[in-house]
């Protein structure tokens, strides 16, 4: 079963294919890390087996993160029989690879709800679980959250550990080594960082000989006998110097611990990060040393993304965050046509423009996949900037290239873009450079929820002087929006949702539109009194619509909040009594607000609803179903602007616009 292991009971038959089911008999008695640390040592490889089943199980059942949680199955498990949490602290970086965590932490009769409404999270949440101490989901936060942690126990007179558990990807920010440099100073801080390495393979000096090593240098005798040469060397500081330097030479040569020494940690690995035999010993090694004042610790552990099921093993990206599927078979390509979703209009416009001119280069802060990069990197591989998990850098990089009279397109989810806001005002805006902010994921994300939703972008993008901001209602307009912003001579932003489009074709040509100016996409024929007009920005579009048509409103399609559409606000205004804003974004300083300005600066006085995602973090669940909560969905709208204005009945009559 492409490496689905473990005892089975072949019982059940689901549309008359056989369906392996585990009995998880070891698994179902651990309810707590501290039934996991009651177990005999030699139980844990049949608890990994396990463990690694059910986690398998249950994404195929709901969707989310596999390969990175079916790495994590032996560190995690090494990590509760070691430590004693909750009361020492694990902080995930990112946490999508906590699945794991979560089945040993006592919710694994919840795993059926992950990422659904009123389910568990795909990441960490400290009001989920005692166990989750730090809720993430963005990268390279763990270290500083962990060192926070740990001195917050020295202030308090408590004595614990505190575990960052950050993958290579994450350790490109600069905010992790920023947290490196800080806790380096604190030379007895019980603080450890496990470097949970998924991109290498486990070279020549991860086996037998550099895990024995890896045991001794976490050991007291190392550590002592350390101290003790030093102690006897200081007289002579010329040899000491030199016996650092040939230790630092001795170490370099079988592993990279240079670097990390230099900002004061004690370095042990790299060790095979699925050899529960050397995970074991180790951690207790470090979590012995550390509580006896050894200072930061630092573990390099090496796995493998899919480790344990072969389809996920041979391409970790595509099984990265699937659907639901079918584990004996692997994920199938759809047989329904599908319907092109923002980030391939994107993609394929990327490649477009990047053909029609030589001084397009596309950057990405780590998200080739993500952001659809994937063909541009092909043809234009010297083009193509992936910096790593650096947003703050990637804004002013981006900046950079543009001084030199290129033309940077930055694919961004919108809430990355976050990361890089002092970068983008005071390294783009305020020398008005031209790099267009291509920003994917923009409203509501479904499943990742809060922490990945990208609420807040149309209300920090438009206070900043020389930035544009436009909203797509549809795939084409995508396209042609696009092309608009690539077009200027100032920084721009196209924000885009996530997933697929309405099915509206986008053409071939990279054909601009006019900037800062609407178009009317229904007119309505409401008696006088009851004249409603709706000003629709992006994704909201086509929903307004739905709701036009029963309250036989005039919509208009905004496309720009900056520069916004001035003479069509007051000529929407002028022929209606009343205007709805609707956006898929924050309410407060959004596009509505923008329309509220534009009518103040004009001296209109009239009444304005302003409808978009509610003032609180939204939840994961089925996109649809969290638009029809936010009232976001054409019955929702319909139903505010009944409330709000008192309209009673819908209007029958209608005509084109």
């Amino acid at each position: 079963m492409n490496g689905y292991a473990g005892k089975t009971d072949n019982r059940a038959q689901e549309s008359g294919r056989r369906t392996d089911i585990m009995t998880y008999a070891l698994l179902k008695t651990i309810d707590d890390p501290a039934a996991l640390r009651r177990l005999d040592r030699r139980q844990l490889k049949t608890l990994a087996d396990e463990l690694r089943a059910y986690v398998l199980e249950s994404v195929s059942q709901t969707g989310g993160h596999l390969s990175s949680n079916l790495g994590t199955v032996e560190l995690t498990i090494a990590l509760h029989y070691v430590f004693n949490t909750p009361d020492d602290r694990v902080v995930w970086d990112v946490g999508h690879q906590s699945y794991p965590h979560k089945i040993l932490t006592g919710r694994r009769d919840r795993m059926h709800s992950l990422r659904q409404w009123g389910g568990i999270s795909g990441f960490p949440r400290r009001s989920e679980s005692e166990y989750d101490t730090f809720g993430t989901a963005h990268s390279s936060t763990s270290i500083s959250a962990a060192l926070g942690m740990a001195l917050g126990a020295r202030t308090l007179g408590e004595k614990r550990v505190s575990i960052a558990v950050i993958g290579d990807g994450a350790m490109t920010a600069g905010m992790a080594f920023e947290a490196m440099n800080n806790a380096g100073v604190y030379k007895d801080l019980p603080l450890l960082v496990v470097l949970n390495d998924n991109d290498m393979s486990i070279s020549p000096p991860v086996g037998a000989l550099n895990s024995h090593l890896a045991r001794l240098m976490s050991g007291k005798f190392y550590a002592a006998t350390k101290k003790g040469i030093e102690r006897v060397l200081s007289v002579a500081p010329p040899v000491l110097e030199f016996a650092k330097r040939f230790e630092e030479h001795a170490k370099g040569m079988m592993v990279p611990a240079t670097l990390f020494e230099e900002f004061g940690f004690n370095y042990i690995g790299p060790i095979d990060g699925h050899d529960l035999e050397s995970l074991v010993p180790t951690l207790q090694n470090i979590r012995q040393r550390a509580l006896e004042g050894g200072g930061p610790q630092f573990l390099h552990v090496v796995t493998k993304k899919g480790q344990g099921y072969k389809l996920a093993e041979a391409d970790p990206i595509l099984y990265h965050g699937p659907g639901k599927f079918n584990p004996a078979e692997g994920i199938r390509p759809s047989t329904k046509p599908a319907r092109k979703t923002y980030t391939q209009v994107f993609g394929e416009w990327l490649c477009d423009m990047a053909a029609a001119d030589p001084k397009l280069v596309a950057v990405t802060p780590a998200m080739r996949e993500g952001s659809g990069m994937v063909e541009f990197e092909k043809r234009f591989p010297s083009r193509y900037y992936d910096v790593g998990i650096a947003e703050q850098h990637a804004v002013t990089f981006a900046g950079g290239l543009a001084c030199e009279g290129l033309k940077p397109v930055l694919a961004i989810y919108s809430t990355f873009l976050q990361r890089g806001y002092d970068q983008l005002i005071h390294d783009v805006a305020l020398q008005n450079l031209p790099v267009v902010f291509a920003l994917d994921r923009a409203g509501l994300v479904g499943a990742d929820g809060a922490t990945h939703a990208g609420a807040y972008d149309i209300a920090f993008l438009r206070c900043i002087p020389n930035m544009m901001v436009m909203t797509p209602a549809d795939e084409n307009e995508c396209r042609q929006l696009l092309t608009t912003a690539y077009q200027q001579d100032c920084p721009t932003a196209v924000r885009y949702p996530r997933g697929a489009g309405t099915g509206v074709a986008t053409g071939a040509a990279l054909t601009a539109l006019p900037v800062g100016k609407g178009e009317m996409r229904r007119t309505g024929g409401a008696r006088a009194g009851q004249r409603v007009a709706f000003l629709a920005f992006g994704s909201m579009l086509h929903p307004a619509l739905g709701a036009a048509e029963a309250l036989d409103a005039s919509v208009a399609n905004m496309r720009f909040v900056k520069p916004l559409d001035e003479e069509l606000v007051k000529k929407l205004a002028s022929e209606h009594d009343y205007l709805v804003t609707v956006e898929e974004g924050c309410v407060m300083g959004g596009a509505g607000s923008a329309v509220l300005e534009a009518l103040a600066a004009a001296g209109i006085a009239m009444p304005v609803l302003q409808l978009g995602l509610p003032d609180r973090f939204v939840d994961h669940g089925d996109p649809a179903f969290l638009l029809s909560q936010c009232g976001l969905d054409a019955k929702g709208i319909e139903q505010s602007v009944r409330e709000r204005f008192n309209l009673a009945q819908p209007a029958v009559a209608t005509r084109a616009a």
